[in-house]
């Protein structure tokens, strides 16, 4: 199987909108358990196919009742549209693999209702809620092109851009 790198800020894929899938083909299949083992293997709990290079619109959810405890309940979704937020918003830390060792307050939906096809081309509709809810629509801004640095007051997004930057010069494979 082949190991998928995590692309990460700034490059230009994350601030693309994805491509719809319009046929689940062998090549689909065949990356779907990658971008799991990937998404698993650097602890993520949620992955969008363009944080592996790819401009599709699938993502993983990891789905288990306590996702950061309990791997292994991982699902694919293709084409996931968001059709209602339902309940308040909460604010809470958020992480993201594309940009590693940030973490900002973002604001979300605690419930949402979405419409998505399974890898097998079934047309389902998912309500999810607290954490799923929240990595549901985390992924799905991947797909739009959008990151967590985009959902913070600007003067707080250059900060964050500056000390990414500086952590870009300060890597050893900058050098």
């Amino acid at each position: 199987m082949v190991k998928l790198p995590i692309v990460a800020y700034p490059e230009k894929i994350l601030k693309q909108k994805a491509e719809e899938v319009l046929k689940t083909t062998p090549e689909i299949k065949k990356l779907i358990p990658q971008m799991m083992r990937a998404m698993y293997e650097h602890e993520g709990i949620g992955l969008a196919a363009p944080q592996v290079g790819i401009s599709k619109k699938i993502i993983i959810v990891e789905t288990s009742d306590n996702p950061r405890a309990n791997k292994g309940k991982s699902l694919a979704f293709l084409n996931p549209v968001i059709k209602k937020k339902v309940g308040k918003s909460i604010t809470e830390e958020e992480g993201c693999l594309s940009l590693p060792g940030i973490s900002v307050p973002v604001r979300r939906s605690e419930s949402v209702e979405l419409v998505c096809q399974t890898p097998e081309g079934e047309d389902v509709r998912i309500v999810a809620k607290g954490l799923t809810a929240r990595i549901f629509q985390h992924e799905i801004d991947h797909l739009n092109g959008k990151l967590i640095i985009d959902r913070i007051p600007l003067w707080k997004r250059l900060s964050v851009k500056r000390l990414l930057k500086s952590k870009e010069r300060t890597s050893p494979l900058a050098n």
